[in-house]
Formats: C-alpha cells, structure tokens, sequence
C-alpha cells in the first residue's frame, strides 16, 4: 500500500507547501473538491482521467506518478475503466515496462485473459506493436494448455510482430507458429498462409511453399463458394484463390517444371473467366494477375534457354517499372545458365540496379522478399561480369555477401562465400580488405 500511497503523499505535500485547499487545488486540476478530500482520505479510487488532470495540475511530467499508478490499481479492486486508458497511455509514451509489469499482475486472476486479449488487439489496430505483443504473450502464456482461437490469434499476432530483416528469425517464427493456422477463423487464416508463403519462400522451402499453397486454394475455394465466416480477409476471396495458383507456379519453376509451371499460369491469367465480381478491386486484381501471367510466359522460355525470349521478356516488362528489376534477376541467372549476353540489356535497364522500392499494382511486393532478391541478383551479377571479363566482378558479390549478412541469410551467405572460394586470382587488395571486414560477421552468422 506504500507505493500506492505515493499519489497522496505528493499531493498532500503539493498542497501542503503551496498552501492550497481543496477548493482551490479544485480550482487548478478541475477535480472536485469533494472527491479530492476523499482521494486523500484513501476511501477511493483514483480514476485515470483524474491522475492526469492532478499531475498536470502539479505541473509533473505527465507519467512521473504512473508506477505508482499501478500499485493504485491493485489498492483497490482492480477496474478495466482505469486499467485499459492507464495501458493505452502507457503504449504511447513507450512505458512498456509499466504495460508488462500491470499485465502480470493482472493474469494472477485468469479471468482477465479475456479483456486483456481485447486490450492488445486495439493495441495492435493502433500500431503501437510492441505494447501489444507484450500483451499477447502474456496471453498466449496464460492459455497455453487450451486449444483455442484466442491462443492462435495471440501466436499468430506474434508472429506478425516478430517479422523483419532477420530471414534465419523469421523462418524460426513461422516453424513455431504453424501449427496455430488451423486453428484460426477461415478469413485469417487466409492472410496468415499468405505471410508464411512469403516467409518459406524467402527461405527456400518449395516443399511447404506447395503445401502451404495447397491449403491456401482449399480454403479460398471454399469461402469463396460458400462462406461460412461473417468475418473477411484483408484482401477478397478471389485474390487468394489467384494468389494460391501464382505460388503453384513459382514452386514449379524452382524445380525447373517449366511445363508444370505453365499449366498453373492458365489458371490465373483468366480470372475474369469465373470471378463475379465486378468492381474497381476485382477488375484490378484480374489485371495484375494478367499481368503476371504474361510476364512469367516469357520468363519461363526466357529459364528454359530460349534466347529470343530475352528481348522480347525484356520489351514487355519496359513499360512495367515495377518489374523490371525482377525481370533483370531472372534475366541475369539465364545468363549464367546458358551463357547468353545481356550486356545491352542490362545497359538499357542500369537505372533498375538495383531497385529497393519495389511496388506491384495490387501493392507493394512482400519486403522481405524484395530485401532477398537484392543480395541474389548482386551475387549473380558478379558472375556473369567474371564470365564477360568485365571488371569488378568480386565487388558485385562482396556488395552480395554484405547484404546476406545484413538480412541473415545462410543460403545466400553461403553462396557467396562458395563463388568468392573458386577463384581466389579474383581478388585485389582492396576486395581483400572488404572481404576481411566482412569476415567477422560471417563467421558471428555461421
């Protein structure tokens, strides 16, 4: 009760040393003369609204009383009317450690699950991430042993949160939220198949990529038929119908089933075929896929080695800048595969090398799977310069290596370092002292 003590202490000496009764405090803070005498006495609650208005009137920063504000809580029977704008205000001011320290003292009664589930997903709405994600796993830590959609919806919030630049990180958060999709509302589970496509992608798992596109149509098919969720994803049914058959092709085009791959373009090129839809949204998706249906039949003849398709690839994605650096790193390992120039391609398309803000016309591309492609495209780059004669090969790879380093990833940190070990007469002295700056990290990944 000492800690809680605290607000009344500082008041009374406040009022105490500027002689001021409660009528006139009453005057400064516009609390109620009546209501402060009380606060004083100990016999009520101090309501979070009036702890500002008195902080305020004491001219105090504005959470200089706020920990002491959390034992207030719990002098009293706890009360969600102040605990929740206490959390809230808390989150903005980044008092993280108040959020943490007053959820685990509320979840000692379990009942409060509930309402503090609710709490972290206004949170997260309001884009204050970390205040929830305290929250969530909190949660998620209290309901542990149930098998419910609250525990699924905290993991896969904090799966959401966890997602950055760490590609080695991210994947472990997708392996440990998994198992929770199926236990996900239809519409979520949607978009959480979506961010765990572009996680297993980025790290190379075509087998799961598959299975996890698989699930993704299944689902879509159905809802898109005969929903049977009033609840909606962030993006209409039809989008992840289309988006299933896209990733379908992309696995085949990893194993090199260009065929297979084909037959999977015919299934999103022509939404317009089935889709019913006919709004703005609707007619631009059906375009976009389109779009990506035309480009990847040229890519696809562009990776079987066909040669003419390279001017006629790099044609159609000119008048597309949001393509053209994708098409480039395509364009780039067909090189190297089959040994074409595309020295005038790439002199065409030098703006585009590389590209960062990357953005489709149904929305930007996933970050992480932009943040990838830029370390490949540089590694790839530096071999086909070395092939060509062209000078600075090794820095291409080294400016590859690096960035493999920033995004931690393996696969792509060990690529570099396999292409930098086949030849060392590559190497000058000034490649020789980048890649020695670059060691430590390296062997910090590995």
């Amino acid at each position: 009760m000492k800690a809680a003590n605290t607000i009344r202490e500082t008041l009374s000496t406040y009022m105490h040393k500027h002689n001021l009764s409660f009528t006139q405090f009453s005057l400064i803070s516009h609390v109620n003369a009546g209501t402060l005498s009380r606060i004083l006495q100990g016999t009520k609650p101090i309501s979070f609204r009036q702890l500002e208005l008195i902080t305020s009137a004491m001219e105090l920063s504005e959470d200089f009383l706020f920990e002491s504000y959390v034992e207030e809580c719990f002098a009293f029977t706890p009360s969600m009317r102040r605990i929740r704008p206490f959390i809230f205000r808390c989150a903005k001011l980044h008092r993280i450690d108040l959020i943490e320290r007053m959820v685990h003292r509320l979840l000692n009664d379990l009942s409060y699950t509930s309402v503090l589930f609710e709490v972290a997903e206004a949170l997260f709405a309001s884009d204050h991430r970390q205040a929830a994600g305290i929250i969530y796993t909190q949660v998620s830590e209290a309901e542990r042993f149930q098998h419910s959609e609250r525990l699924a919806i905290c993991r896969y919030r904090l799966f959401e949160l966890s997602l950055g630049n760490d590609l080695d990180a991210n994947l472990r958060s997708a392996i440990l939220f998994e198992p929770y999709v199926s236990r996900l509302d239809e519409a979520d589970q949607l978009d959480a198949l979506k961010a765990l496509l572009h996680v297993m992608g980025t790290a190379h798992k075509w087998k799961k990529v598959d299975e996890l596109a698989v699930d993704m149509l299944r689902i879509a098919t159905i809802q898109y038929e005969r929903p049977s969720t009033e609840r909606k994803p962030k993006k209409p049914f039809y989008f992840y119908i289309l988006y299933g058959w896209l990733y379908r092709s992309t696995v085949c085009e990893e194993f090199q089933d260009y065929e297979g791959a084909l037959s999977y373009v015919s299934k999103y090129e022509q939404g317009e075929l089935w889709i019913r839809e006919d709004d703005e949204e609707a007619r631009r998706c059906i375009h976009q896929f389109a779009e990506w249906a035309a480009a990847n039949k040229y890519l696809y003849r562009v990776l079987s080695g066909e040669a003419a398709a390279l001017e006629e690839y790099a044609d159609f994605v000119a008048s597309r800048p949001d393509e053209i650096f994708y098409a480039l790193g395509y364009m780039v390992k067909a090189a190297n595969r089959f040994d074409f120039d595309i020295d005038r391609i790439l002199e065409r398309f030098s703006a585009y090398i590389p590209s960062i803000e990357i953005e489709g016309k149904y929305g930007p591309y996933d970050n992480s799977v932009v943040k990838e492609k830029i370390p490949q495209f540089y590694s790839d780059l530096g071999v086909y310069r070395f092939k060509r004669g062209h000078g600075n090969a090794i820095n291409f790879i080294l400016e590859g290596l690096r960035l493999s380093v920033d995004i931690n990833s393996v696969r792509n940190v060990v690529n570099c370092l396999t292409l930098l070990e086949m030849d060392r007469e590559w190497t000058n002295e000034d490649a020789k002292k980048k890649f020695k700056q670059l060691s430590r990290k390296v062997n910090q990944l590995l």
